[in-house]
């Protein structure tokens, strides 16, 4: 973990004044954050072992709202991966997940965790090998 980037992040954004008053480039202020891949344990229909893997990220719309999103990647990751598994366990042998389900149980963590709305959860690929 970066440490020192993250403390340092918010004084070299004061120290900006184009970056701090949202004035600067012509893209938009916030950003994308991805997490790490979350793989969760589920049976195969071959009576196998199999693992469910969820890739996940975050939009956020403005620069705060990234920042505070970054900083909260452990525990967005520990929530992610304790839902997933979730999910997982609910699953029957070579069943589907039901993704809009977990997306919602995501998004409603997201929310809780950032502490406003405001974040879209993005999922990418769900995936049970």
């Amino acid at each position: 973990m970066k440490r020192r980037a993250l403390l340092a992040a918010p004084l070299a954004l004061a120290a900006t004044p184009a970056l701090a008053s949202g004035g600067g480039g012509g893209g938009s202020a916030g950003g994308y954050v991805r997490y790490p891949t979350i793989t969760a344990t589920t049976m195969r229909s071959d009576g196998r072992r199999g693992v469910m893997t969820v890739e996940t990220g975050v939009d956020a719309p403005d620069a705060a709202l990234k920042l505070r999103a970054e900083q909260s990647q452990p525990r967005m990751r520990a929530v992610f991966n304790i839902l997933v598994q979730r999910e997982a366990n609910t699953l029957l042998p070579g069943g589907v997940p039901n993704v809009d389900r977990l997306a919602a149980q995501l998004q409603s963590a997201t929310n809780i965790i950032l502490g406003q709305r405001g974040a879209r959860l993005l999922i990418g690929t769900v995936m049970i090998v």
